[in-house]
């Protein structure tokens, strides 16, 4: 539950405020400077690694960069149920590489835009239903898919480490490695505040000016290109033949498209923690909206024949280092991102990073985000039903990356789809955590009519379960009475955004020695978490009908945890047990 003393105390200016236009454009440029390279060199990697044309690498890096930038500005202004409405980045996603890279090579660029096309519609079906797949999509898999991305993807860069002219000398391309990757990490781990936003763009630009010294960076390229323009249409088109490819890599894609849905999650929560001056809870209204944009920015990578994208962590860094949430930031940040791909020279200088360099600076970016997928599990709580699907799921995915699990039987199996470790280790832990899911507890679930004239049969419902579950009756009341000041509180909230007469879904189970109520409603618009974190600055003598409820169901519940959707309301509340009576075994 949020506390009243839980506030980010560094936050300048919140996400409705309006800062002064020279900083908001300041902090814009720089953010696009900290990650365009990221967002040129992830198409550029796909395609050279599929040994595609220049002139396709051209149109799908200035698709990309466009792209992004628009999609930023969606992010920030929030258009109906699109966008987040907060300062969030988007850019070319790594987590696609390997099967971009596939895609390539087994179809070509057609088959590939299909594909996004394609699985950027399953990502807006998650979006408007994202509160059906939080007992699926769980921290334990994301984190574990996100830990098998980096196992995916880094063989590719590997790869990249030897990809220099053949006169190249034989020193260049380690050198100028190593030289890149001592400066990221050397920054990273020593420098402080703004400076350490900086160092991967540090080690990009020192690891290719050693580069330049062996020859091995590409200045024919720069200097050819022209300063503004438009490149050579390399539009792919579609491959609608649906053949075997398609239907094998389907799947694939569909999989990754939700890990970076999830991801967008993860970055949408983040940057609604560090926007405002006073914590609130997390509207999951704006995480639907920040995985709708994403979905928006895939759709249109797809119909420009470009690789996908998703949200950089890197906007939530820089606005939790600079204090400065507001939106206009990422309108200007999506404006000047959109100029800049209208500049070939600009895209032209890091396109021509060398193999190496590029291998290097990607390389700390993927052990970065394995580190994130560790993060979200542990955050999560790991217990040893997790730890054994995390266990199992990421050494399977390893297993079958490096194809050393009965390859005879794999390679044929669904097209190879179990040959992508990613792939195979995420459909394990979604496995694994949907055999917990149905062999817990069962749930005891009622549904009603959401209004007051369904108390006494919650109440009859409750004393039901409270029989079959052997609680006493100290349980008995607490439950009842911490349900009776949850439903008051969401009829009041109901009542006061005038909503349709809805259902109200109840769901009871046992919870670490006591129980937890789960409340789906209709949505209303303040969230219990907030309102129950400001009781204490309120004086008991002004206090209404409304916060005698709220502190009656704070003193009630260890826990209260409000999920706020555009079409769903879900309240989750803890209820120990009574100290008199011995905890119930879960």
């Amino acid at each position: 539950m949020a506390t009243g003393n839980d506030l980010p105390t560094s936050v300048r200016y919140e996400a409705d405020e309006q800062p002064p236009l020279p900083l908001s454009v300041g902090l814009g440029v720089q953010l696009m400077v900290l990650i365009v390279a990221g967002i040129v060199l992830t198409p550029a990697i796909v395609i050279r690694a599929a040994g595609g044309s220049e002139t396709y690498l051209a149109w799908a890096v200035f698709a990309a960069v466009a792209i992004s930038g628009t999609t930023t500005v969606l992010q920030a202004v929030r258009l109906g149920r699109i966008g987040a409405g907060y300062v969030l980045a988007m850019g070319t996603s790594g987590a696609f590489i390997a099967i971009c890279v596939t895609a390539l090579v087994e179809g070509g660029p057609a088959l590939l835009a299909t594909l996004v096309v394609i699985s950027a519609l399953f990502q807006f079906t998650f979006s408007a239903r994202l509160s059906l797949f939080r007992r699926v999509l769980t921290p334990t898999v994301a984190g574990t898919v996100i830990m098998l991305i980096a196992v995916t993807v880094m063989p590719i860069i590997f790869g990249m480490l030897t990809e220099v002219p053949e006169d190249a000398p034989p020193l260049g391309a380690p050198i100028c490695a190593v030289a890149t990757l001592i400066t990221v990490c050397a920054i990273a781990l020593k420098a402080k505040g703004a400076l350490r936003l900086w160092a991967p763009v540090l080690g990009v630009v020192i690891g290719s000016a050693v580069a330049a010294y062996f020859g091995l960076y590409d200045t024919d390229r720069v200097a050819e290109a022209s300063w503004i323009g438009f490149p050579t249409v390399g539009w792919p088109g579609f491959d609608l033949e649906f053949g075997a490819a398609f239907w094998s890599l389907l799947p694939a894609f569909i999989f990754v498209t939700l890990v970076g849905a999830i991801e967008t999650i993860g970055d949408s929560v983040a940057i609604q923690r560090v926007s405002w001056k006073q914590r609130k809870a997390v509207d999951f209204r704006a995480v639907q909206g920040a995985v709708a944009a994403d979905g928006m920015g895939n759709l249109l990578s797809g119909l420009a024949g470009t690789v996908p994208n998703t949200t950089y962590s890197t906007s939530v860094s820089v606005t939790e280092l600079t204090g400065v949430g507001a939106r206009i930031v990422g309108l200007v940040l999506g404006i000047v991102m959109v100029a800049f791909a209208f500049f070939p020279k600009a895209l032209a200088v890091v396109l021509a990073i060398p193999g190496p360099v590029a291998a290097a600076y990607v390389t700390v970016l993927l052990a970065m985000l394995f580190v994130v997928g560790m993060k979200i599990i542990v955050q999560d709580g790991v217990d040893y039903r997790k730890g054994l699907i995390v266990g199992v799921s990421f050494w399977l995915g390893v297993g079958f990356q490096n194809g050393v699990i009965f390859p005879e039987f794999v390679a044929d199996f669904a097209g190879g789809l179990l040959q992508n470790g990613m792939t195979a280790g995420g459909l394990a832990a979604i496995l694994l955590t949907l055999f917990v899911e149905l062999t817990a507890p069962r749930r005891r679930r009622i549904e009603l009519a959401f209004e007051l004239s369904a108390l006494p049969s919650i109440r009859e419902f409750l004393a039901q379960c409270a029989s079959r579950f052997g609680w006493s009756e100290a349980m008995t009341q607490r439950l009842d009475a911490a349900s009776e000041e949850t439903l008051l509180t969401l009829l009041q909230d109901d009542d006061d955004a005038q909503q349709e007469p809805r259902r109200l879904q109840l769901t009871v189970h046992k919870e670490d020695g006591g129980a937890a109520l789960e409340f789906i409603a209709a949505p209303g618009e303040a969230n219990l978490e907030d309102r129950i974190a400001l009781l204490n600055e309120r004086l008991d003598e002004t206090s209404g009908e409304r916060e005698i409820s709220l502190r009656l169901l704070r003193h009630l519940a260890s826990s209260v945890r409000h999920q706020q959707y555009h079409d769903t309301d879900i309240v989750t509340v803890s209820v120990d047990a009574p100290k008199a009576e011995p905890a119930i075994e879960a």
